[in-house]
């Protein structure tokens, strides 16, 4: 399967997800610099796959008490990674992409189904806490019939039985900058309304219902992108064919980088804007706060996390890279209240709204 190319798509996806890596690492070292470089870490699957870590860590601090007056580093973690892995998925996790991916077929055996995904994930945390954390994802997935025991080394790929595509970019701020907002979500539009009207609204909306803490019932940040399953089927959060969208492989693929391409322009200026600004050891609090509410959010409710955890050969220092290095949690904070900065927050993530 790989839609008007001669080229398998899986090869497509994974020299795509390689050249944007270094592009996006490649960004965030201009932008700073006399900072350590990001830690370039290549790695091997037992299983099967391969993959490259790019992560920056900065030296640690104290935490709460860390002021603005010091030269530091415009981010204070950061990670960047490219995984292709292919293997035999296990029942359960079949069982929990089943509930998610009406693609996804059932196995004629207990043993699983033979799969490979490939993709690109990305989580920032800057240390300023005027800059917003932001995280994206663009990944490729298929399963495939399993492999004859007869078949030859040199036999063509196995049939692909189902496949998609997925991902997504959000913003998550400490402080609400609506200029900042309007920027990151009008740069984003732009690349999905290249593709279909539909897309940007859709997708927007679903990020919004995807990124929610129940339990504290509110967001985790303003929102951006969240989509996923997305194929040449009838996808239910796109219901309309008279509008046009991407359908083949080709055309989801050039979607895919389209968005990937637009993280850079959609972020990168927000950093070059908040990174000097002055903070306080309150603000520093409040942050590590709302990050104790992102470390939340991606260890209870997040499928890909769930997902990585469940995978044989899990890498786990690549599935917990989004977590940050400091955060905080208060009992009863005193944070929040209406009529302050951080309230001002609050309101927006207990409301969704629309940015652009």
């Amino acid at each position: 399967m790989s839609g008007t190319s001669q080229v398998p798509m899986r090869q497509q996806v994974e020299e795509f997800v390689n050249n944007l890596q270094e592009e996006i690492v490649l960004a965030f070292e201009k932008l700073d610099p006399n900072a350590p470089q990001f830690k370039r870490d290549s790695w091997v699957r037992a299983e099967g796959g391969m993959g490259r870590s790019c992560v920056f860590a900065s030296p640690i601090d104290d935490g709460a008490t860390v002021s603005s007056s010091a030269p530091q580093s415009i981010l204070e973690k950061a990670g960047v990674n490219v995984s292709v892995v292919h293997g035999v998925l296990p029942p359960p996790a079949i069982r929990q992409m089943r509930a998610d991916h009406t693609s996804m077929p059932l196995p004629d055996s207990p043993d699983g189904l033979p799969f490979f995904a490939a993709g690109i994930s990305l989580v920032v945390h800057p240390r300023n806490p005027h800059c917003p954390t932001v995280h994206a994802n663009y990944r490729y997935f298929e399963i495939t019939e399993p492999k004859r025991d007869d078949a030859e080394p040199g036999d063509q790929q196995p049939k692909v039985l189902a496949w998609w595509f997925g991902g997504g970019s959000d913003l998550t701020p400490s402080y609400l900058y609506e200029e900042d907002a309007v920027h990151f979500h009008s740069t984003i539009q732009k690349a999905c309304d290249k593709h279909g009207p539909q897309l940007y609204p859709t997708f927007k909306k679903w990020c919004d219902e995807y990124f929610f803490i129940p339990h504290r019932k509110e967001s985790r940040g303003i929102g951006g992108l969240f989509f996923d399953d997305l194929n040449e089927g009838t996808h239910l959060r796109l219901p309309n064919p008279e509008v046009p969208r991407p359908r083949t492989p080709s055309e989801i693929f050039a979607f895919i980088q389209d968005l990937g391409k637009a993280f850079v322009p959609s972020y990168i200026p927000i950093l070059e804007l908040r990174h000097a600004q002055p903070y306080t050891p309150h603000e520093r609090r409040w942050q590590l706060l709302r990050r104790g509410r992102y470390v939340e959010f991606n260890l209870v409710y997040d499928r890909g996390t769930k997902f990585g955890l469940m995978t044989p050969g899990a890498r786990i220092e690549s599935i917990l890279m989004s977590l940050p290095e400091i955060a905080r949690w208060e009992y009863m904070s005193d944070l929040g209240e209406e009529g302050t900065e951080e309230g001002k927050l609050l309101a927006v993530l207990r409301e969704t709204r629309n940015w652009v």
